[in-house]
């Protein structure tokens, strides 16, 4: 197959990218000054690139299982269109009618996708029985807050192109940081509200999601909901703390002072759900490259929890999974360096190993953490999002 790639640019319009002319994989061993050589080998062109969350734990010395995803992959399409409306204008690289055609065919109808029957991997008594575990170890003072996560998977399936998921994604739940990309060895397909991190000129912007309600059947039920989102004692710390750490992130980047809240704890509305987003900036310093944006930053702290590594550790040893793309990142690198990533959140992940599509969702757990609450929480994320394409035993 040739690969496809599309990450949403401004307004309703996307960047695609078809075929690989030149791809650069981070090993293990994180040879990032051969990353930086790619980057500006290649600074004229516009790249795509996926980062895996178990990269977060080679950054921050944690032991991890082995990895059937790539770390990091960052590469240059044969060809990059802008899609606005119903047309792929061309931007860069070889053009040919062919690449055309499959940019374009991403937005048309795609028929069914065959029905899944979803399945979790943590069953609920196992779930509750963690995160009150959880909750021992804040009490104790290992943690402050931790992001804790579960998988819901199908069974094996054959897929040839999650396009499909995606179409259907994008039109039920238009999200500012959709996202996909297919080729023979894995697929995704992301209805990502969350942006992790944006280079624009020297400055660096962070927007981190944490706090999470549902929408409302009616609109005085929807704007109630919004309101008590707004309010929440139990949001607000959960944001705060972690705009604290994206703080602390930044200020190792950031020229003397830079680093400014622009926004704390403001609500967004999503098609599905209500969240509170905090956003962050810096002034970067002169030649910080993107490996070491990368190694301050990564894994965002939305997804790990406060303080990062001890949050990172527990989550190891509670989750049962790898958690691979989920909770990574995706985006474009532009020509001339500047950037945009998003949070893999939201997303289904195909893995051409196992044959299975597969879905994390996770929520914040605090000292005010309440399991049960917790747990439908996950479901308030996730379940409109799946029931598109089957149920789910939760």
């Amino acid at each position: 197959m040739i690969e496809r790639a599309l990450f949403r640019h401004i307004d309703d319009s996307f960047l695609i990218g078809i075929g690989c002319e030149a791809e650069f994989v981070l090993e293990s061993d994180l040879n990032w000054k051969a990353l930086d050589a790619f980057l500006q080998q290649y600074k004229d062109r516009t790249l795509f690139t996926v980062i895996n969350y178990q990269l977060g734990l080679h950054i921050l010395d944690i032991p991890s299982a082995e990895n059937a995803l790539p770390l990091l992959r960052v590469w240059v399409p044969e060809s990059t269109f802008l899609y606005e409306s119903t047309t792929a204008y061309w931007l860069e690289g070889k053009h040919n009618d062919k690449h055309q055609e499959l940019a374009e065919e991403l937005f048309e109808s795609s028929g069914n996708t065959a029905p899944i029957e979803w399945k979790a991997n943590t069953d609920k008594k196992t779930y509750l029985d963690r995160v009150n575990t959880i909750k021992d170890h804040i009490q104790l003072g290992d943690v402050y807050e931790l992001n804790f996560c579960q998988l819901i998977q199908s069974d094996p399936i054959d897929l040839q192109s999650i396009q499909p998921y995606f179409k259907t994604l994008w039109e039920q739940n238009p999200t500012p940081f959709a996202a996909m990309a297919e080729n023979e060895n894995w697929m995704f397909a992301s209805a990502s509200p969350e942006r992790f991190i944006q280079k624009q000129g020297n400055k660096l912007i962070s927007q981190p999601i944490k706090g999470t309600a549902p929408r409302g059947i009616t609109e005085a039920a929807d704007i109630q909901n919004r309101n008590n989102l707004q309010t929440s004692v139990k949001e607000r710390a959960e944001n705060i703390m972690i705009v604290d750490l994206v703080r602390n992130d930044l200020s190792q980047l950031a020229t003397k002072g830079s680093v400014h809240v622009d926004e704390l704890c403001e609500i967004y509305t999503f098609p599905t759900v209500h969240q509170m987003i905090s956003t962050i900036s810096c002034e970067l310093k002169e030649d910080s490259t993107f490996s070491d944006i990368l190694k301050a930053s990564f894994p965002m702290g939305s997804m790990t929890g406060a303080p990062k590594k001890a949050a990172v550790e527990l989550a190891e040893n509670y989750e049962g999974f790898s958690r691979e793309f989920y909770s990574g990142s995706f985006g474009v690198i532009y020509p001339g360096g500047d950037f945009n990533l998003n949070v893999l959140i939201r997303t289904l992940v195909y893995n051409a190993q196992t044959k299975k599509l597969s879905c994390g969702v996770g929520g914040a757990i605090t000292i005010l953490s309440d399991a049960e609450a917790e747990y439908e929480e996950c479901k308030v994320k996730v379940g409109k999002i799946l029931s598109l394409f089957g149920p789910c035993q939760w």
